[in-house]
């Protein structure tokens, strides 16, 4: 904790120091410090705020239709090695597309602003909730399973009783790396789909006029945002599956 605190300090004493130097334009890279102040002042811009409420909208929205479609999938895929084996080239295929490229295409196909963000950000975020279930259903002990048959327990049974809760931190963690994910396909589909709001949107309109340091400050809350999001599900996940943090020496 204590280095970490030190190693932000320094590195905001070296952009401090740069943007001070005369090295650089002030206009195109601002002293930290001026950064920081404008990033304390958004937090009462309603402008500001309206975009930080969209680009919530398009991230926590996209995400959470991600969990519903890539959970059941990776369970269905994870319990039946066959399916899984049917549709492992397309995954394959699909999951190394970059989300964004797919942007022109959305916009052709979805006239709506949100539609067309969040349906990147779903796109981008199903595939670490979707391989970590699948990996997680696979790593279930086959002996704890191989136990409940000896007493006469069905597949469901075994699902719900051995096989969901054992791999559900796997989940949880494929939940988290979707997290950031999500947060950056929402920023960088704002910046190129372009749109009325969003945290992007903001930010063009910075650069538009030539506010480096309103564009930094933006910037500096989009890595809030991002920080706050991973440090809860660190903390829930830490809460909720004590055992299996105790089991893996940390999270």
């Amino acid at each position: 904790m204590v280095r970490g605190v030190v190693g932000a300090a320094g590195l905001l004493a070296v952009a401090e120091a740069l943007g001070r130097s005369g090295l650089v334009d002030p206009v195109l890279l601002p002293p930290i410090s001026t950064v920081l102040a404008a990033a304390f002042q958004l937090v009462v811009n309603p402008e500001f705020l309206a975009d930080i409420s969209g680009t919530l909208t398009v991230w926590g929205g996209g995400l959470l239709v991600a969990v519903l479609i890539a959970a059941p999938l990776g369970v269905l895929l994870g319990t039946l090695p066959a399916a899984e084996l049917a549709v492992r080239p397309l995954i394959e295929f699909l999951r190394p597309i970059p989300s964004v490229v797919l942007i022109p295409l959305v916009t052709l196909l979805m006239p709506w602003d949100h539609g067309i963000k969040g349906t990147v950000v779903v796109y981008a975020a199903v595939w670490p909730v979707l391989i970590n279930t699948m990996y997680g259903l696979r790593d279930v002990d086959p002996v704890a399973k191989d136990t409940l048959r000896s007493f006469g327990f069905g597949e469901l049974a075994i699902l719900r009783r051995v096989s969901l809760p054992s791999a559900a931190p796997f989940v949880f963690t494929g939940v988290r790396v979707a997290t950031a994910i999500a947060l950056i396909v929402t920023i960088s589909a704002e910046l190129l789909a372009g749109g009325a709001d969003g945290i992007g949107a903001f930010m063009i309109r910075a650069q538009s006029g030539l506010r480096t340091d309103i564009m930094l400050a933006a910037t500096v809350w989009t890595g809030i945002l991002g920080f706050a999001a991973n440090a809860v599900l660190v903390r829930a996940h830490r809460w909720a599956f004590r055992w299996h943090v105790t089991k893996a020496g940390g999270a």
